[in-house]
């Protein structure tokens, strides 16, 4: 990553604070967005990707803390840079415990802020070009690829044997229809009408985990006359 392409959210209840941030990283050749509170910047997460968050701790309504917690349980793997006007021991422990990558106490000088930046975002490994996502967002479901599980929020969403293996198919081609006889093959079974009717009943069954009407299905779609296709967001 070349750092000063990196993207970064800033969130912080103080106007002045927050507009002199996104001034001085955008002078440093940062792309910035703004945040005035944790509602907000959620609202903004749930459009954008960022490379990295610098996140204030004491804000009104949910503080920086509380929104590092729900971030990392909710599978957001994005860096997170806390800044605090409490800068005791116990404090910075604190944050690091919630998932924070780094704690800059207030007041702070905005270069040491920004080498900090540089420091953190050179630790994250540079992606391969078109390197297929580790994670595939299904709406509220997660699927986990590496690990074979899928999330709803904090609760893991159980799979039969059977689910299992068609998700690991699905999620090696995603937005590619895949037709049934090729999901038997892949599944191991003997080719027939029977196994592709057997396929079709794990799709509902399946679909039924994953989409909010199963009967409209956004996620595991048919296409007409080239079988199934996940398509995530």
């Amino acid at each position: 990553m070349t750092l000063p392409d990196a993207h970064l959210l800033i969130v912080d209840d103080d106007e002045r604070i927050r507009g002199l941030l996104q001034k001085f990283l955008m002078r440093n050749g940062f792309w910035v967005t703004a945040a005035r509170d944790a509602a907000h910047a959620r609202s903004v997460l749930s459009g954008l990707e960022f490379d990295m968050i610098v996140l204030d701790v004491m804000m009104p309504g949910e503080d920086g803390l509380s929104l590092t917690r729900a971030l990392r349980a909710e599978g957001t793997t994005t860096p997170i840079l806390l800044l605090t006007a409490r800068g005791d021991t116990d404090d910075r422990i604190e944050g690091l415990a919630a998932g924070a990558d780094d704690y800059l106490p207030k007041p702070f000088e905005p270069k040491e802020l920004l080498l900090r930046i540089n420091a953190i975002l050179r630790r994250i490994p540079a992606a391969e070009p078109d390197a297929a996502p580790k994670v595939l967002s299904l709406g509220p479901i997660r699927y986990d690829i590496e690990r074979g599980e899928m999330w709803r929020g904090d609760e893991m969403v159980r799979l039969t044997a059977t689910e299992s293996q068609l998700m690991k198919i699905f999620s090696a081609a995603p937005g590619e229809a895949l037709t049934r006889s090729k999901l038997v093959e892949d599944l191991g079974r003997d080719h027939g009408q029977a196994q592709e009717r057997a396929v079709d009943v794990q799709i509902t069954r399946l679909r039924r985990k994953i989409e909010t009407d199963p009967k409209q299905p956004r996620y595991l779609q048919t296409v007409r006359g080239a079988g199934y296709m996940l398509a995530p967001d």
